[in-house]
């Protein structure tokens, strides 16, 4: 009788020391889930953004390359490039590819070697589960051989506005702290903007000569847990960055105003750290296609499980610097 329960609790003690190395390993895979690019348990999503598109005067936006003259004009918003407002889920850039792709699971649930391959046609500006990020197309034109770039971001009205090219979380009024929340939860410093310029024929609208793609990082030097420092987003190709084609920018944040108001925050936004940020070179009389690309960078260390419906105001300026100006001084935003 003694040697049975010997016996019995020999075996308890065996279970027990199993079930502990279970939920040991499951803590640990929940961990590194959490700081994934891809969570097991949850996508982290961006369900709302403002896009404003704007250019100097004398660059004209439209979003059909054969639109009648009255359509051109120097302001476009997200509505007038996408129809709806539509969710965005971690994905990378492939240079080698030229496309975007998406990780696959293995049964054990860990990122497995190979990717999917994903399309604008059915990936995204949807609502399916298919849906990942958003592209917006408009075309640009000019009386005037211009070069044109992004715009450097200021602070307008002593930084209550903003105006040329920044990301910001969106302020959100919390009525019970009666301050604003953070609306970006992080994502702010995990998204991309992407610009893929084409010449298009201006009585075809077929493409002239290859595309060349721009990726535009905002918020690079500061990270979701509070980190600063910029930290370079490797490739899947194996490249140290996305692309040779990257413009970084510092920054941009905001602040409450004092006193606290709910309609107004004080931004600061950033710098651009690169070089320069030139995008193409347009002829009087050229058009280019220009698609606008908005994702969350899964490759990104600020792709963290932390960004939940995230909340986004994308503001992108175009700034052109004209061949014939005649002495006139450069518009810089």
């Amino acid at each position: 009788m003694k040697d049975k329960e010997l016996e019995k609790d020999r075996k308890r003690r065996r279970r027990t020391f199993v079930y502990a190395m279970l939920l040991i390993s499951l803590c640990v895979l929940l961990v590194a889930a959490t700081y994934t690019w891809f969570s097991l348990t949850q996508n982290p999503s961006v369900v709302d953004m403002g896009l404003y598109v704007n250019s100097t005067p004398g660059l004209s936006l439209a979003t059909s390359y054969d639109a009648e003259e009255d359509e051109w004009t120097n302001s476009l918003s997200y509505t007038d490039l996408v129809s709806d407002s539509y969710p965005l889920r971690p994905v990378t850039w492939s240079e080698v590819r030229q496309s975007f792709v998406t990780v696959n699971y293995g049964l054990d649930g860990r990122i497995s070697d190979d990717y999917t391959v994903l399309t604008d046609e059915a990936n995204s500006n949807t609502q399916t589960a298919d849906s990942y990020y958003v592209v917006g197309t408009l075309y640009a034109k000019t009386g005037t051989t211009c070069t044109v770039s992004l715009a450097q971001a200021v602070e307008v009205n002593e930084g209550e506005n903003g105006a040329g090219t920044f990301v910001i979380g969106t302020p959100v009024w919390n009525s019970d702290t009666l301050l604003h929340d953070n609306g970006g939860q992080g994502a702010e410093c995990a998204i991309r903007i992407g610009f893929l310029i084409t010449q298009v024929d201006t009585e075809t609208g077929e493409y002239i000569g290859d595309s060349t793609f721009y990726i535009y990082e905002p918020n690079s030097d500061v990270h979701i847990d509070g980190s600063e420092g910029y930290v370079d987003t490797p490739s899947i190709d194996g490249t140290d960055t996305l692309s040779e084609n990257l413009f970084t920018q510092t920054a941009s944040t905001w602040s409450e105003a004092d006193p606290v108001q709910r309609e107004v925050t004080i931004k600061e936004l950033g710098e651009f750290t690169s070089e320069d940020t030139e995008l193409f070179h347009i002829l009087a009389g050229e058009i280019y296609e220009i698609k606008i690309y908005v994702w969350l960078e899964g490759q990104d260390i600020d792709c963290t499980n932390e960004i939940n419906e995230a909340q986004i105001i994308a503001s992108i300026q175009f700034t052109s610097d004209y061949d014939d100006q005649s002495g006139l001084v450069p518009i810089p935003y």
